[in-house]
């Protein structure tokens, strides 16, 4: 079974933080790994098109319907749930790498850690580790790390 490895992260960013996505991404993609993301803009955006420019797969679970998917996104699964699909990419995910983001981020890592896994943090929230009872936070500072730990 493919490895399904979650990015996650806000729906509009900046330069750095799209490029450093982009990179994540490809790399997912070159491992043969599944890319899972919310399917919308911003970090989704540019990890799912790093991850095709690579030859991967890229699966988008939307909060509304499949229109709503960045062009990237093979696989297009719309939830009509709103903010609460955050818990299915948890979910869906075997991993996730955390990239910048906003309290929709947060919420998927807390997700994430209250179901035991572990969240790759890019850039991202900064969380006091004494207060992490389940699951692992690791903070990185390169993609290639990220995704090294991710596999």
């Amino acid at each position: 079974m493919m490895r399904c490895i979650g990015v996650i992260g806000g729906s509009s960013c900046t330069e750095d933080i799209c490029e450093l996505a982009y990179k994540v991404g490809y790399l997912i993609g070159k491992s043969n790994s599944v890319l899972v993301t919310g399917g919308l803009g911003g970090v989704m955006h540019h990890a799912c098109r790093g991850a095709k420019d690579a030859g991967g797969i890229t699966l988008g679970i939307l909060p509304y319907g499949k229109e709503d998917a960045n062009p990237y996104v093979d696989i297009a699964i719309p939830t009509y749930y709103g903010l609460a699909r955050n818990h299915l990419v948890v979910r869906a995910s075997d991993v996730l790498i955390a990239i910048d983001g906003y309290v929709g981020t947060l919420s998927e890592i807390s997700f994430a850690l209250n179901e035991g896994k572990t969240v790759i943090s890019l850039f991202s929230w900064e969380l006091n580790e004494k207060r992490i009872t389940k699951g692992k936070y690791i903070q990185v500072d390169s993609p290639e790390k990220a995704v090294e730990l991710a596999l």
